[in-house]
């Protein structure tokens, strides 16, 4: 049986990935999309999303990337589960391996996001599951009336720390700088809750604890002076890395970003990136989608154009 070719291989079926996969489905294209995990990405572990536009009331990750779902496979753009592992252009084909399959298309668009970056401090890795946590959303309701502490100070970090005031007795924030980056209705919301206290200017040092986490310690890098504090949960966010092993390496940028232009073109013709995974990123969901769209319309440009060849 010969090898069926797509249009375009979309890896990723986070909201870029979904939202390439529905401009395709309209614009006729033959797709399909490669996720790893389940569809939805980062966005399924955000309790409440605000500031989607088309939504008056707030809603859950979940729902949002559910609803997101579904529209695409409404419009029959099919979604497989794998794990892309390689993947390179001959000829005019690209070819997209996974552990157990191989796709072959003419145009390609990664949007394979990013995901948690570690702390990589003792005892992160011996505690997973155990009391240390990248998602408040998942893990939040396994602490009720105990001591969480959270590390970071960006909008992900304010939003898991003030959910976590739901269950939690108290909730530590552990920032390394002297203010928070978040926004400014996150900022007054940690301000504004009895439960929260802040440590700024602070890192984890060590993750301590026997069978689960017991404490952290932390250093004061303006003092010097390093302290324990006794604790349930440790919750993680400090940052996202692009999930990139699969791609070719002299198409990223220093921080592993893929570099592309303002079409979401790589500097290999008919392959594009959108998303968490592209250079210069906002890291916003209304954003990641609006790459999604860009991205499919110039591969559906690339794929006209190289049809009149």
């Amino acid at each position: 049986m010969e090898d069926k070719i797509y249009d375009v291989v979309i890896i990723g079926a986070g909201p870029a990935g979904l939202t390439a996969g529905i401009y395709g489905a309209r614009a006729g294209l033959d797709i399909v999309i490669i996720e790893k995990f389940a569809p939805g990405g980062q966005v399924v572990n955000s309790y409440e999303i605000e500031n989607y536009p088309g939504f008056t009331e707030p809603i859950a990750g979940w729902d949002l990337m559910a609803k997101m779902e579904e529209q695409t496979r409404r419009l029959g753009v099919p979604i497989e589960s794998g794990e892309v592992t390689s993947m390179e252009k001959i000829n005019d084909l690209f070819h997209v391996n996974t552990i157990d399959k191989k796709y072959f298309s003419r145009a390609a668009i990664i949007a394979s996001g990013a995901q948690n970056r570690k702390l990589k401090v003792a005892g992160e890795e011996e505690f997973l599951g155990r009391g240390v946590s990248y998602c408040a959303t998942c893990d939040g309701a396994f602490y009720k009336d105990k001591v969480t502490v959270v590390v970071g100070g960006g909008d992900v970090a304010l939003e898991e720390a003030f959910f976590l005031t739901k269950f939690a007795a108290k909730v530590y924030i552990i920032h390394r700088r002297d203010k928070f980056r978040g926004t400014d209705i996150l900022q007054k919301r940690v301000f504004g809750s009895d439960k929260i206290s802040i440590l700024y200017n602070s890192v984890v040092k060590e993750i301590c604890g026997k069978e689960k986490v017991s404490s952290v310690r932390i250093e004061n890098i303006a003092t010097g002076q390093e302290s324990v504090i006794p604790t349930d949960g440790l919750f993680i966010f400090v940052g996202y890395d692009p999930v990139n092993s699969f791609v070719p390496p002299q198409l990223l940028n220093k921080n592993g970003e893929i570099k592309v232009n303002m079409d979401m073109q790589t500097e290999i013709p008919g392959l594009f990136a959108a998303g968490d995974v592209r250079s210069n990123s906002r890291r916003q969901i209304v954003m990641a989608a609006a790459d999604g769209a860009t991205a499919l319309l110039a591969a559906h440009e690339y794929i006209n154009n190289i049809a009149c060849k």
